[in-house]
């Protein structure tokens, strides 16, 4: 379950009653969708059906029964969610602002590079720049997911970039391929790899461009530096070597 200080209120009037619930606000927003798959016992604040949420009232079980054919809080929750209306406070709706705004950034962050700079990435804190230059919004009531396409395009005029995949070969020496590659091949998606005859590994691996740096920071701490990593630009040379 959540805290109360984590939970919005879905309200829901029917049959002459009024009932809340108390709920995360991303999986109330996720479950009006008909797109949750998680455990609802998880994103709730209270197993319980509320009159008024506040204060601790609960519904009659005949009023339960008349509108939802049930008494059971777990089969009405989600019910009370889908068919009511989402209820948050001003400084709900800041904080949820706030959050969003910073896992929008670093989704960004994670996967944008910079055309113009050899594909870099751009720093999180150059992508706040400019999002607070372009004006962009965050939507709390939206999903992070759904909102980066509209993010880039409002970047575009301001910074150069695009979302972008990198594919890197690295080779580790044989003192250190046991250990590295055990955690290298968690990264991304390993597309090859190939033991050597001097105990050597060879690995090509794909992830979004945005975190080459912190590839390079794994290979090196995982190999002491002695690593050799390459960009593959074209599909002729993802053959290892």
């Amino acid at each position: 379950m959540i805290s109360l200080d984590e939970a919005v209120t879905a309200r829901l009037e029917s049959h002459g009653a009024r009932f809340e619930v108390l709920v995360d606000p991303d999986a109330a927003l996720a479950i009006k969708r008909d797109k949750f798959d998680g455990d609802l016992e998880e994103v709730i604040a209270a197993e319980d059906v509320f009159e008024d949420a506040s204060r601790g009232d609960r519904p009659a079980e005949s009023d339960l029964e008349d509108a939802f054919g049930t008494t059971d809080p777990m089969e009405i929750i989600p019910e009370v969610i889908k068919r009511g209306e989402i209820q948050i406070t001003a400084e709900q709706r800041r904080e949820m602002q706030e959050q969003k705004r910073r896992r929008l950034i670093d989704r960004i962050a994670r996967n944008a590079v910079n055309p113009q700079m050899d594909n870099a990435p751009h720093p999180p804190e150059r992508i706040e720049r400019a999002l607070e230059e372009a004006g962009f919004k965050v939507d709390p009531m939206l999903p992070v997911e759904g909102q980066v396409d509209d993010a880039l395009d409002a970047l575009r005029p301001i910074i150069p970039i695009r979302f972008d995949e990198v594919v890197m070969a690295v080779r580790v020496p044989p003192e250190y391929a046991g250990s590295a590659q055990a955690r290298i091949r968690q990264f991304g998606d390993l597309l090859r790899e190939e033991w050597q005859n001097d105990g050597s590994w060879v690995g090509v691996v794909e992830f979004p461009a945005g975190l080459q740096n912190d590839f390079y920071d794994l290979v090196n701490e995982t190999s002491s530096g002695e690593a050799d990593t390459r960009v593959i630009r074209d599909e002729d040379e993802l053959s290892t070597r």
